[in-house]
């Protein structure tokens, strides 16, 4: 069971965690039973920036550490918990509908529950009052806008083969005959007689011509890999914030006098 003064350290800037370890958000608000005044809800701080708050259920919730509550639900059930606006009062039909999606059995009682009577206060709620000095303190919510990140897309560096014909034009030579004469001369006489009488005689001569001949190889020509650039964009962000203002309620004398010292 969880005390009144782990309340008070979780109020202080606690974490919700769910069943898993898994960081829900941070502790918004601690709802107590106004029978028991146990720890009955919790409110963690979820969506975008931490802009709206889901209820927890308490039950089965330890602490862990000074500043970590971890309940006994997963993030994903807690994210899609009804909406229920937390600054107003928690009526019966609101915890019932959270008991039914929680799957909690209440044994047929609707506890009354009030957002507006933080049984434990927050900090700043703690700074004044009776009990303290005679000063007040005003508070005011300041926006804190951080980023985080999140996954977009999926590149994929793929390589395939493609089939396309090159045409190319190759010189080749071949061999053709041609018929040459000569004359008889003092040079050549010898050798035209030396055959002597005549005779029938065959002479061949082998001609050549060269092919295409066509071969493939493989030869690498670039390198290409997958690379990233952050580009820096702005978004707007635009969210209401609270803040307090003090007013005196002052006798009408005092009142006479204050107005006669500012003319």
């Amino acid at each position: 069971m969880i005390s009144t003064e782990q309340i008070s350290t979780l109020m202080a800037g606690g974490t919700v965690i769910d069943a898993a370890g898994e960081k829900v958000g941070k502790v918004g608000q601690v709802y107590l039973d106004d029978e028991t005044g146990q720890p009955e809800w919790v409110t963690a701080n979820t969506g975008l920036f931490g802009t709206s708050e889901s209820f927890v259920p308490l039950r089965g919730a330890t602490v862990r550490g000074d500043d970590e509550v971890q309940v006994a639900f997963d993030k994903s059930v807690i994210k899609d918990a009804p909406r229920v606006d937390a600054d107003r009062h928690l009526d019966a039909d609101d915890e019932a509908e959270l008991y039914r999606y929680y799957g909690i059995e209440t044994g047929g009682t609707d506890q009354d529950l009030r957002g507006e009577g933080r049984d434990v206060p927050s900090e700043a709620q703690a700074t004044s009052g009776p009990n303290t000095d005679d000063a007040m303190t005003r508070s005011e919510e300041r926006l804190k806008v951080g980023t985080e990140k999140v996954a977009t897309g999926r590149a994929r560096l793929r390589k395939y083969i493609v089939t396309e014909n090159v045409t190319t034009t190759v010189p080749v030579q071949r061999e053709e005959v041609r018929l040459e004469r000569e004359p008889i001369t003092d040079a050549n006489r010898d050798q035209a007689l030396a055959s002597g009488d005549l005779a029938e005689e065959e002479h061949e001569v082998t001609l050549t011509e060269e092919r295409v001949v066509v071969n493939k190889e493989t030869v690498p020509v670039e390198r290409v890999k997958l690379g990233t650039e952050t580009v820096t964009d702005e978004q707007q962000v635009s969210e209401e914030v609270r803040k307090e203002q003090i007013e005196a309620d002052l006798p009408e004398e005092a009142t006479r006098r204050e107005n006669t010292e500012r003319g």
